[in-house]
This record gives structure tokens, sequence and C-alpha cells, in this order.
């Protein structure tokens, strides 16, 4: 008799878009994967993992996933597909490519890609250098973040700023425009840590979230309006002379216009546009300025507005009108993925970028492939990978109409049939993390991070940078680009003599799994006690150099995308630039729709992921839409009722949950939620606009206005 089999444990890293980037330890037996579990050792994730992680080996067992190749054998969104063979899919792509670079050039096809996956070699800019090598249309990719990164270099450069962990030496704590319990975990702790030893947490968010319950102070502010906040706070912080005067002559540029531009926010009018009282914004700004240090956790929500991009110029500015910097735990915290050393122009390749070749904003999916952008050549293929926009990108109809199209040629590379992936004629079969190689690109903390492959890939699956290196070669590319292993792309990837590498090195995160950036510890860093910020001036912004004379051409990735497109005029000064949809700025629109949306991240899948897992699914419910109490005994709504929000865009409909979490004239629904899901086949999309940010042609999910109303009863049909 055989005596029990031995346990390997393989080290690895959460694969998802989450600020935490949990460190694993794969646990495998006979070479299946039978755990996941947390790096105990791992300082920032301590070895915890969410909700969405708790059965991640199972996950890379579910009976549902794409094993093999894929031919469409139905009508395009009927999921019917037939197995074929790898060489079989690879030329089906490039006789069809090849057709339409012949008849209409390179340009008519358009990859669309995000962050389904984190790493390096498989995520976000994994299939760059390929399609800028094929000479396709560039993909702008303005998901998240791009407004709030753009805003970030205008006013304090490249920098990480604020450290997660040391928000534990924080006094006063802003979570501004963020549920962290839900999609930053493991940095709250931190928090609380604190919290313990004195430190306020306040939470400005329009919903009353997870978060803001567990906060000492919630803020409910109207979405859209936080530039007109963060410029009153200044208001109030100048006119009582609670400026640090020392730290705005040493180390900043601008102020004088400053003072001019915050005076014309005084508390009273900032009241009436966020809808917050006038004596809670004096408390807010005087709390924050006194309070030594002051930490504020700036979210991805606060850039999905017209006016999000300024509103983050503006809150960035705070500490440094306050003097928080000069203080261990003191500052702002946008993203600190700014300090590791990565060479995206090899990744990328942006010299294999043809002058003049055009740039499609994945944001404009929809207009792209319904010809309402009028495109010459119009996009007759579309290539989608790490990204499921027919859930997760707005304008949802105009998206599901132009992948119908039956001259339009879509190959999706998926672990499953996914809303999107229903409409491709080509399916690839990629990997799970257990199953790749790669090291994890980190926005949420100072660790780089290393995933090694703990069992061998099922079926036929690979990896991203395996899929792209075939592709290449069927295309008849012979750069040495796709001859390296992942070892030698990785090694290649990073400036290992960086800096902030010293000391690390690759066997090192092959044995250990992850080492922290030296740029610091958390009890000590205070990267911009004396300055030292990473703009032009070498000084925090006021007045944004990359802004004067509103002459304003920044992409926000320089480095990744050269070929972005030039923004549009931005003023030099932060300041309150209104919503796009509100009573105030479009009155008539408001009599026809007069409730404002948001569609924040859901607690139990990570964006769309996970949310065709059942578990997942009854951990998280039903699409619900969230509406107060008043506003829905106006409509004669009761609890449970099935409910249609609208607008002149779509609607999409679920059970009404009736909650004070969400002030009278907002509703709330959750993204993520798959339209096949959905009881009406639609999701929270289907009334977004596809307007961008005046900032880094972000997306605008949390400025739309809706009606809700009373679903209607379904027809029965009488049996025959």
């Amino acid at each position: 008799m055989s005596g029990p089999s031995e346990q390997t444990i393989v080290r690895g890293v959460c694969p998802h878009d989450c600020p935490d980037t949990c460190a694993f330890l794969y646990h495998v037996e006979d070479g299946k994967l039978v755990d996941v579990t947390g790096d105990r050792d791992h300082p920032m994730t301590r070895g915890g993992l969410c909700v969405k992680l708790n059965d991640f080996a199972d996950h890379h067992y579910n009976p549902d996933r794409i094993l093999y190749p894929m031919k469409r054998v139905g009508p395009k969104g009927s999921g019917a597909f037939a197995r074929i063979s790898w060489d079989e899919a690879l030329t089906e792509i490039k006789t069809r490519w090849t057709d339409i670079i012949g008849t209409y050039g390179a340009e008519a096809i358009m990859p669309h890609a995000y962050l389904g996956h984190q790493g390096t070699l498989n995520g976000l800019t994994a299939g760059d250098a390929f399609f800028n090598r094929l000479g396709a249309s560039v993909a702008e990719k303005t998901y998240c973040e791009s407004g709030s990164s753009t805003a970030w270099h205008m006013t304090v450069g490249g920098t990480g700023g604020l450290d997660i962990e040391s928000f534990a030496y924080a006094k006063y704590i802003i979570v501004w425009g963020m549920n962290m319990i839900s999609t930053n975990l493991h940095g709250w702790p931190f928090l609380l840590e604190a919290q313990k030893k004195g430190a306020k947490i306040v939470v400005i968010d329009p919903v009353k979230s997870r978060t803001a319950k567990a906060a000492d102070w919630h803020i409910a502010i109207k979405p859209g309006t936080d530039g007109a906040l963060a410029l009153g706070m200044m208001n109030v912080i100048i006119a009582e002379g609670l400026v640090d005067q020392d730290y705005v002559d040493r180390y900043t540029i601008g102020y004088e216009e400053l003072k001019g531009r915050a005076a014309e926010y005084p508390p009273e009018r900032v009241s009436e546009i966020t809808g917050i009282p006038a004596e809670d914004i004096r408390t807010l700004a005087r709390e924050y300025a006194t309070a030594r240090p002051s930490a504020i956790r700036q979210g991805v929500a606060l850039e999905r507005s017209h006016g999000g991009g300024q509103a983050i110029r503006a809150i960035t500015c705070l500490p440094a009108l306050v003097g928080a910097w000069r203080h261990v735990g003191g500052g702002t915290m946008e993203m600190p993925i700014w300090e590791f050393p990565t060479r995206f122009d090899r990744i990328c390749r942006p010299d294999w970028i043809k002058p003049g070749t055009r740039v499609i904003n994945e944001l404009d999916l929809g207009a792209a492939l319904t010809g309402e952008l009028a495109l010459d050549p119009p996009v007759q293929s579309l290539f989608v990978y790490n990204s499921n926009p027919v859930s997760q990108a707005p304008a949802q109809a105009k998206i599901v109409e132009g992948l119908k199209r039956e001259d339009l040629f879509t190959v999706v590379s998926e672990l499953f049939v996914t809303d999107t992936a229903k409409y491709a004629d080509i399916l690839l079969p990629a990997t799970m993390q257990g199953e790749q190689l790669d090291i994890m690109v980190t926005w949420g903390h100072l660790y780089l991070m290393l995933n090694q492959p703990a069992i061998a890939a099922p079926g036929e699956c690979v990896p991203n940078v395996e899929m792209f290196r075939r592709l290449a070669r069927t295309m008849g590319f012979t750069d040495d680009y796709w001859d390296r292993t992942e070892e030698e792309m990785l090694l290649d990837f990073y400036d290992w003599d960086a800096p902030q590498l010293q000391g690390i090195t690759y066997d090192l995160l092959k044995e250990k799994g992850w080492a922290r950036l030296n740029v610091g510890l958390p009890g000590e860093r205070a990267p911009h006690a004396e300055g030292n910020f990473k703009t032009a001036s070498g000084k925090c912004e006021f007045k944004s150099s990359m802004a004067e004379g509103g002459n304003f051409v920044i992409p926000v990735w320089r480095s990744m995308y050269e070929a972005m497109q030039p923004g549009e005029y931005v003023d030099p000064l932060p300041d309150y630039v209104p919503p796009y949809e509100s009573a105030a700025s479009n009155p008539d629109q408001a009599l026809r729709y007069p409730l404002s949306i948001v569609s924040p991240k859901p607690h139990a899948f990570l964006n769309s992921q996970y949310a065709n897992e059942e578990h997942k699914k009854a951990r998280q419910g039903a699409l619900r839409v969230m509406i107060n109490p008043a506003d829905a005994a106006a409509r004669g709504i009761l609890p449970g009722e099935q409910v249609r929000v609208f607008n002149d865009r779509g609607s999409f409909e679920g059970p009404a949950e009736l909650s004070e979490d969400v002030v009278p004239g907002l509703v709330m629904a959750n993204v993520g939620h798959w339209t096949s899901a959905a009881s009406s086949g639609a999701s929270v999309n289907a009334i977004s606009s596809d307007k961008h940010c005046g900032l880094g042609r972000a997306g605008t999910f949390s400025d739309n206005l809706v009606e809700v109303e009373k679903a209607a009863a379904p027809m029965l049909v009488a049996a025959e």
C-alpha cells in the first residue's frame, strides 16, 4: 500500500486587477492544485485572501473552462462552438487577417484588452508588441486610472506618493471615493491600526458602503462634485490661516493663483454643489489641516465623471497646502506603480507603431463597431483578451449591436464563454494563474512579486505570451522578440540595476516570492518631506507646467503609448467641472431622468470575473437596484419588486433594495454581473454613457442620469 501523497508548495501571486496583489502559496499533490492559501510572511497581505479568492484552487478546475480552440457554429451571440485544433485556429486567423489587410489595411484590425490579468507578460500590454508590429489600430486603454494618473502627474509627477503601509502612522485619514473593505481589503488593516492609536477615519462617498459604515464619519457627497469639495476645503484652510506657509514657499509653485481659485468656492457655494452642509465642510477642512500627519487614500471612482481628473488635481494639492508630506504617514496615495522600474518600451515596442497609425479608445468600442465614429477604414476584425467589454465597457447596447455584425471577424482569448466571448468567431483557450509564470504589476503597494507555475496547463490552454508567439510566427514575423523564454523576457522587461531594485534579483524572487522596493521602509518613508517631487519644477505644482497656457498634451502612459491623441484644453489650475448629467448642467435631461446612478465594484466578483460561478453569485446576490425609500415611495415601489432602470441609452432590471445607504436622488447598482445571468438580458452599463472624463480620456461611469419604474410584468404564453 502506498503512503500519503507528498504536498509541494509553490510561491505565487494573485492575478487580479486589485491594489492588494496578494502573495499566494500553491499547494500541489500528485500534480493537482489542492489548495491556495495566503503567504503569512508577506508584510502587506499577511496571509489573508478575499472572498473572491477563498477557493482559487477549485476555480482552476471549473468544468466550464475553455480548454481547446473553438470555432463558432451557431449564430453570433448563441455561444455555440465546436472544437478545432490550434493549427486550424491560427490558419483561420491568418487567412481572415490577410484578406482584411489586403482590402482595408492593417488598421482595420483592432485589439481590445485590459486588466483581466495583471502580469507583466500576460496582462494589460501582453499583445501590444504584436499588434504594433502588425500595424493594427492602437487601442487606447483608459478604463480606469488614466484620468487619475494624468492629474497626479500634472501635480506631483511620477511618484509613488504615500505608501499604504505608512497609513498606520497617520493621525487623520480620508478615504475619498473608495470602498476599501471590498476593493482594498489588505490595505484596510493599516488604517485600523492608526484608528486604534487615535486616528480619525473619514469616508467621502455617495454611498454608505461597508467602508463608510466602519469609519468614524461618513460624508455623503453628490456624484461628480468632489472637486468642489476639495476647493471648498482649500478655501477654509487659506482663509483661516491653516496653510503650512513654509512648506508652500519652499516646495510648491502657483500658490497665489490657487489662492485666487479657492476664493471662488466658499463653503456655502460648495454646500449647494455637493449636498454637504457648509459647517461640515469647515469641520473637515479644519480637522484635516490641523492633524499631524493627515493622509488621503484616493479611489479610482473619483475620476468617473466629467470633472473627475480636475477633482483629483485639487485633492492631490491638499497635502502640500497643509505640509502633510513632511511626516511619515502624511500625504496622499494614488497608486505606487510609478516606483517600479518597468521598461514599458521594451514590452510594448512603441517604435513599431508606424507614423500616423490611428488610435481608437477602448471605451469607444461600441461607436467604433457600429460606424458611429465613421472610421476609415472601418473596424473589420476585433481581437479581445483580458477583457469582457459587453459587461465592463459603457454603451452596452452599441457594443452588442457591433459584435453581431456578420462582416466582423472576432477572436477572443478567454477562460470561459463570457458575454463577449459568445460573439466570437474563434475562441482561444487561456491559462489560469497557477499554470503560468509572471511578475505581477502591483498598483497598491511596493512589493515586486513573482508568480511561478504550480501545475501543468489543462487541455491546450496557453499563456497570453505564448499565444502571441504563435500568432507572430503564423503572421511570418521573424523578430527575435518572440524567440525568448518567459524568464529572458522578464529579465529584459525590468531595469534590475535601478536603485529601487538594489539587492533584489530574479533568483531572490524565485526563492522568496516577493521583495519590497528600496524606496524607504513604512516607518521611515516620507518621500516629499523636502519636496523632491517628480515634476518638471521638482515641486508640487498647484499651477501645472504641463498645462501652461492651457496647451496640454500628455499621454498618461508616455513610455507605453507614444501614439496617444492630444487632449482637450486644460486649465493650468484645478477647478470644479460639473458632471455632464445633472440637474444643474442639463436640466431638461434631469426632468426626464431625475436620478443619478453609481455602479461601484461588487464585493464577491472581481469586475466580471467569478460572476459565472454559482457560489460567488450566491454570495453577491442578483443584480439589485438600491434606491432610497423616499424615491421608492414616490414611484410606488416596494422592497424586492422588480424595477426597470432606464435612460435614452438603454435599460436593465433588478429587484429593488430600499436603503438609506443611498441619499434621495441617487440609485446604485453594482457593475460586473453578466448579462446572460440578468433577468432583462442587460446589466448596469446598458445605461452608461461613452463620454470621456476631461483628463486622460477616462470613462464617466458615475456621470449618468436615469429614471426608475416598476418593471412590466412578463407576458404569459398559453400552452398549446
